[in-house]
Order: structure tokens, then C-alpha cells, then sequence
């Protein structure tokens, strides 16, 4: 099983990077998050996960550990495949996903390409417990905040801004400050959308 690979970017897109070392080009699935940390490096060190079936052999590169962690969280949710898990590390973040599946915040994961009620439901069903055993605090962190934020995301959907976007800057702002009150959180949002 190969862990990593570090070499030297020789092509990368928003979907795929090709590293080579040893002479060797390795080509590597990546999601938006990773291309957005690697895009202007020469040289990388990808996290792998591998995908062996009978009529395929991928590659699929993190530029975190973190990331591969989420994704491999992911992928063993029941109707989730690497590819969709792919999907939704280019939709939000690592932080982002941990903190809706912590929150069972339904309609973030829902605003994800391809991903429906039910499998939404299902990745937090279960990995919430996993998540949380993991993620020191968010607990916390979530249960004070997320009905204020639930509150200036609906105002601001309300408003007519894309729910997906909100929820992008609430998560953010959330993350960085503590304890707004929903007017608070409404006029960050604002500023930045």
C-alpha cells in the first residue's frame, strides 16, 4: 500500500496531478482542496489512497493527511464511492464536512452535487460518532453556535443569496469567531458575498 508519493508536480488540473519521482509519473486523482494548496508548488508530497478493483487501479492524492482522513471516513459510508467522496472535498472542506456531519447539518451536505437526503442522512448517521470522538471541542462549538447560524442562513437565503455559498461563509465565520449573535453573523456574511 503506498502512503505517499513526493516528487515533482509535472502536471496538475483541477481534477488530477500527475507526480513524477524516480522517473516515474504517478497520476493522481485530487480534489479542488488539494489543487488550491498545490496549484503553484514544482514539488509535492500527495497523500495516497489507493483504489484496486479488477478493471481499475487509482490513485487518489490529499494534500493533508487530514483530507485523505475525511475521505477514507467517507468512502466507507454505504452508497458512497471514491469519486463522490471526491466530489464533496471539492464542494467544501475538510473542516466544513467534519463540523455538518458534527452539527447534522443535513442541508449543508445536501447542497453537494450528487448527494441526496437520504445519503446525506446516512453519512451523519454514521459518522457522527466517529467525528466526534475525534474532533476535540467542536462539540461545543457547534451546539452554541449553530442555531445562530441556522438563523442568518435562512435570513440570508431569504434574502437571495445561494444557500450554498451562505452556508460557505457562515462555516467560515463560525470558525473564526466564537458567540455571534445572529445580526453579527449577518453582517460578516454580507461583506464577504
Amino acid at each position: 500500500m503506498i502512503d505517499y508519493i513526493k516528487g515533482t508536480v509535472a502536471v496538475i488540473t483541477p481534477a488530477c496531478i500527475v507526480l513524477e519521482t524516480s522517473g516515474i509519473g504517478y497520476f493522481i486523482n485530487i480534489s479542488l482542496t488539494s489543487f488550491s494548496e498545490l496549484e503553484k508548488k514544482t514539488e509535492a508530497k500527495i497523500f495516497i489512497h489507493e483504489v484496486i478493483r479488477e478493471d481499475a487501479h487509482q490513485l487518489f492524492g490529499f494534500a493533508t493527511d487530514k483530507e485523505r482522513g475525511i475521505f477514507r471516513h467517507l468512502i466507507s459510508v454505504t452508497g458512497v464511492g471514491a469519486n463522490t467522496a471526491r466530489m464533496m472535498l471539492s464542494s467544501l472542506s475538510p473542516a466544513e464536512i467534519e463540523l455538518a456531519i458534527i452539527g447534522s447539518d443535513v442541508n449543508i451536505l445536501k447542497s453537494i452535487k450528487g448527494i441526496g437526503l437520504k445519503t446525506a442522512q446516512r453519512i451523519i448517521v454514521d459518522l457522527k460518532e466517529k467525528l466526534g470522538k475525534h474532533t476535540e471541542g467542536a462539540e461545543i462549538f457547534m451546539s452554541s453556535d449553530n442555531t445562530n447560524r441556522e438563523e442568518a442562513l435562512s435570513a440570508l437565503v431569504m434574502l437571495g443569496f445561494a444557500k450554498s455559498a451562505v452556508a460557505k461563509i457562515l462555516e467560515k465565520i463560525v470558525r473564526e469567531e466564537h458567540n455571534l449573535t445572529v445580526e453579527e453573523m449577518i453582517k460578516k456574511a454580507l461583506k464577504n458575498l
